[in-house]
């Protein structure tokens, strides 16, 4: 093959080449559409309770035993809600009369009675009742920390042991 054939030959090839390449990136149209993206935020809660422990060092309760600890809620931005505390799980225990049994074997029907407040005086016993004994709140979308205060007050003092009950805290919205 001659010199002008072989560069003719390379200048056909490279023009296939381009053509080539460019009928893989030619498009003959395009067409768009619109798709929504979306959520949908309920207004939700959660609570969490520490343990209120009232101490081992107390021998008689000839004076007021107090203590605090706290509850921490979250709810949802703007969400209002109101926490509740119930009575407890022993027997015979009310919002208005909380009680502690004892948890040793045949002592279990013995009981210590304290309270539950929402305020640091002493004088708002926190129950049960939304709109008369709760505490209410509005949700930020982070933790919120309430103070649960409580007292046994003076009593006849029973045998020794560790008396204890349940409080079941609830946060309705």
């Amino acid at each position: 093959m001659n010199p002008i054939s072989r560069n003719l030959l390379r200048i056909a090839a490279a023009a296939c080449a381009a053509l080539g390449a460019a009928s893989f990136n030619a498009q003959a149209g395009s067409a768009t559409t619109s798709m929504q993206v979306q959520i949908t935020l309920v207004a939700s809660c959660a609570i969490a309770a520490n343990t209120l422990n009232f101490g081992s060092g107390v021998g008689l309760l000839t004076s007021a035993v107090s203590g605090s600890t706290t509850l921490s809620v979250t709810c949802s931005n703007t969400t209002p809600y109101n926490v509740e505390l119930d009575g407890g799980t022993v027997s015979g225990s009310t919002v208005v009369s909380r009680l502690m049994a004892g948890t040793t074997t045949g002592n279990t029907g013995t009981t210590i009675g304290f309270q539950l407040y929402s305020n640091a005086g002493l004088s708002t016993v926190w129950g049960n009742t939304i709109g008369t004994n709760t505490v209410s709140g509005t949700g930020t979308g982070s933790v919120q920390t309430l103070t649960v205060y409580g007292q046994v007050p003076v009593q006849t003092t029973p045998k020794p042991d560790t008396y204890q009950t349940t409080i079941t805290a609830t946060v309705a919205y």
